[in-house]
């Protein structure tokens, strides 16, 4: 019998697309660094457990930050991927993550609205409060759900998916992610990874037209248990 490898945590799968909990520090999609993309993770599994021969197609829908935790999608076919895709595009999703900060937020629940500005250079996007030239508008929801000892819990509604838009929002208004140097937290996290997680992800199935709604249990470290207690 296949066993899943424990490289792996698959949250939702069908003949269409496959959902998983991305680990911190494991990237989507091939880049620069050599590293094993989870992309290709997830094809070894489906070869395996289904025993196909030849190459396994397996589309990527959206990506998240190396850092980050949470849910990835990917699309079995290419008709799921074409309909995913316009999903997203269509922000026909909904996406709701969770974030740890030391400093909490001005207010205990708001909405903001930022124009971001991206640093390719950097790798960096800068929040500014009126539209600047190259800006795109960024809007979140977000509420303060949990206070531990020395930090708070935000769980977050994404209105936009714009780079590094929670990093970003949150570092403007003093509440930088825990581990997240880049934008403005004292220090990194051991692991080089940031306390911000894919909570939860609704959408309508791309050919079955059912809602789907998927849960992701957060990486297993002390401070991401306190916050399911």
């Amino acid at each position: 019998m296949y066993s899943t490898p424990d490289n792996l945590q698959v949250l939702f799968e069908d003949n269409h697309i496959i959902v998983v909990n991305k680990r911190p520090g494991d990237i989507v999609q091939g880049d620069k660094t050599g590293d094993v993309p989870l992309s290709e993770v997830v094809k070894e599994y489906i070869a395996k457990k289904y025993q196909k021969p030849g190459a396994v197609y397996l589309g990527v829908v959206h990506r998240l930050d190396r850092p980050t935790s949470g849910i990835v999608v990917f699309a079995r076919t290419s008709k799921a991927l074409a309909r995913l895709n316009k999903l997203f595009a269509d922000r026909a999703t909904k996406k709701t993550y969770w974030a740890l900060v030391k400093n909490p937020p001005p207010k205990d629940s708001d909405r903001l609205v930022h124009y971001l500005k991206r640093n390719p250079k950097q790798n960096k996007s800068y929040a500014h409060l009126k539209e600047v030239p190259d800006s795109k508008k960024a809007v979140l929801s977000y509420s303060v759900v949990k206070a531990l000892d020395t930090y708070f819990l935000l769980e977050i509604d994404l209105e936009t998916g714009r780079h590094h838009q929670i990093r970003s929002q949150l570092s403007a208004i003093g509440s930088p992610i825990k581990g997240d140097l880049k934008y403005g937290f004292d220090r990194s996290n051991q692991d080089a990874s940031i306390h911000l997680h894919s909570r939860s992800l609704g959408f309508i199935h791309p050919v079955k037209k059912e809602e789907i709604i998927v849960v992701a249990p957060p990486p297993n470290d002390p401070l991401w248990k306190a916050c399911l207690k």
